[in-house]
C-alpha cells in the first residue's frame, strides 16, 4: 500500500528537519516518477523536440543541473567550471551518446547529494541571504531550496508530457 502513496503521504523522512520535509518529499517524488516514466524509454527519442519544445533529454539534464546549481548557491558557493560546462551542454547529446540510464542515474545521484545537504542544513540559516549567479540576485537559503523543489516538479511534468508525445 505505501508504494501507491505519494512520498509526502508516507510520513516524515528520518534525519531531515520538519521545515525541510516538503523539499525532500518533492525531490524523492520526482525521482520515483522519473524512474517510472523513463523505464523502457527509447534512447533514440531522447533529443526529439515535439512542436519545437524542449526534448526529454534536455529535461533530464536540466533537472540534474538545476539541483546542482541551486543547492550550490544555498551553500553560499559559486559555480565551478564543470557546472558551467554542464549548463552549456543542456539540450545536447554527448559525443558518445547518452543512454536514458546515464541521464536518469545523473539525476538520481544529484537527488542523493541534495538529500545529504538537506540532512545537514542548519535551519537557523534558512532566512539567510544567498546571492544567485554572477549578478548576486537576492534569495535566501529556504527560497533556493523551495525553488529547487518546485522547479524540479515543473520539469518532471514537462518531461512526462514530452516523453508521452514522442513515444506516440
Amino acid at each position: 500500500m505505501s508504494q501507491k502513496l505519494e512520498v509526502w503521504q508516507r510520513g516524515p523522512l528520518p534525519d531531515i528537519d520538519s521545515l525541510l520535509q516538503p523539499v525532500a518529499h518533492a525531490l524523492l517524488q520526482a525521482r520515483e516518477e522519473i524512474e517510472e516514466y523513463m523505464h523502457g524509454f527509447p534512447a533514440a527519442l531522447l533529443w526529439e523536440r515535439p512542436a519545437g519544445m524542449a526534448s526529454t533529454g534536455f529535461h533530464l539534464q536540466h533537472l540534474s543541473g538545476v539541483l546542482d546549481r541551486v543547492f550550490t548557491y544555498a551553500r553560499a558557493e559559486g559555480l565551478s567550471e564543470f557546472q558551467f560546462e554542464q549548463l552549456a551542454e543542456e539540450g545536447k547529446d554527448s559525443a558518445q551518446g547518452y543512454t536514458v540510464a546515464d541521464l536518469v542515474n545523473r539525476f538520481n545521484h544529484q537527488v542523493d547529494l541534495a538529500m545529504e545537504q538537506l540532512k545537514h542544513t542548519d535551519i537557523s540559516t534558512l532566512p539567510d541571504f544567498r546571492g544567485v549567479g554572477r549578478a548576486k540576485l537576492p534569495s535566501t537559503v529556504i527560497g533556493l531550496l523551495f525553488h529547487a523543489a518546485e522547479h524540479t516538479m515543473r520539469h518532471v511534468g514537462q518531461l512526462m508530457v514530452t516523453a508521452a508525445v514522442v513515444k506516440r
